[in-house]
């Protein structure tokens, strides 16, 4: 499947928030959306643009497809089946994307983007409830158990991450065992456990027209 190549930094100034696709680096002072909090472009620091509803609806898609780094189709996809889901529409797509296993390997800090888990997925290294899983979409369910299965450089490598990302915050849905390098699902992701700002609500407008 076609990826995204081009310069992360550019997603974020485009959506004008920090989507930390660069791990340590939109942290520190060289984030780019710090130094240049205007949309990226020759024009881009002098443009005045007044949104339209559907200008505002697209960017909140195109915002939550660059968090979870996913293309359209795919996430249509995943709106289609929370359409039919019982319950809030919104809110059943953002726990649907939260429960990808890229997500949930990047929710318990064993790496540094979701970029880097679906990596981590896609090389084998990634067992649920003791079964191999290369799919980085699958979706984990309640007391499943996600656990790594490293070398030990990598396992050096890993623990170096723990390290730095011990202060960013472990959802309360996720329990992370970090000296087996595994974690369990302990419930179904809620909407507070979503840790960007996200207005659901522009999505299903938008799709719904």
């Amino acid at each position: 499947m076609a990826r995204y190549s081009g310069p992360s930094c550019k997603l974020c100034r485009r959506e004008g928030i920090k989507l930390f696709l660069k791990g340590t680096k939109c942290t520190s002072d060289k984030c780019p959306i710090t130094r240049r909090a205007y949309p990226p472009g020759e024009h881009g620091k002098m443009r005045r643009v007044k949104h339209s509803n559907y200008s505002l609806q697209l960017r909140e898609k195109q915002k939550v497809k660059r968090i979870y780094g996913i293309l359209e189709n795919q996430f249509r996809l995943y709106f289609k089946n929370a359409e039919k889901s019982k319950g809030v529409t919104g809110q059943i797509l953002l726990q649907s994307l939260e429960r990808r296993l890229d997500n949930v390997i990047f929710r318990l800090n064993y790496c540094l983007t979701r970029k880097e888990a679906r990596q981590i997925v896609r090389h084998n290294h990634v067992y649920v409830n003791d079964k191999k899983v290369n799919i980085p979409s699958y979706l984990v369910k309640k007391n499943d158990k996600v656990a790594l299965k490293l070398k030990e450089k990598q396992k050096k490598n890993i623990k170096e991450i723990i390290e730095i990302l011990k202060d960013r915050q472990i959802p309360a849905w996720l329990k992370m065992d970090s000296k087996n390098f595994s974690g369990t699902v302990l419930e179904m992701p809620k909407r507070e456990d979503v840790a960007f700002p996200i207005q659901e609500r522009l999505i299903v407008e938008l799709y719904s027209k």
